[in-house]
């Protein structure tokens, strides 16, 4: 079972330790502790919950897409240069860039503030974690 540090889960969250030491507080997640006796949290816990806030977020495009990879947020930049814009966007903890014609953007009407959808569809995602700790345990 993976457990996580309180202060990793608000990381991956996008959250303050204090929101999730709330979340613990009100059952939301089981709180355990690590063999150093830190708070930990259940990472099956975690994922559901991210998953179930991820579904909250509404799409205003009003569109069915086969998309899977949809990040409703806020457009943050917006650079046109000649041809091209390069456009980003936040959705919730995650940064978005997109790379696309001058005239799509307007055609969108995207201007910094705007309410967008980012749809994701690619032949290949690459899925990395990071190395064990090897002092993971010891006291």
């Amino acid at each position: 079972m993976t457990m996580l540090r309180i202060r990793d889960a608000a990381t991956y969250l996008g959250v303050s330790d204090d929101t999730v030491r709330r979340l613990v507080d009100g059952g939301t997640f089981t709180r355990h502790d690590d063999g150093a006796g830190r708070a930990v949290v259940d990472g099956r816990e975690l994922a559901e919950h991210a998953r179930r806030r991820g579904a909250q977020l509404g799409d205003p495009s009003g569109v069915r897409s086969s998309a899977r990879n949809r990040f409703v947020g806020i457009v943050t930049d917006l650079v046109v240069d000649g041809v091209m814009a390069q456009v980003e966007l936040q959705s919730g903890p995650h940064r978005v860039v997109s790379l696309m014609s001058a005239e799509a953007a307007r055609d969108l009407g995207l201007e910094v503030g705007s309410v967008a959808v980012a749809s994701v569809k690619a032949t290949m995602v690459s899925v990395e974690v990071p190395e064990p700790d090897p002092t993971a345990g010891r006291e």
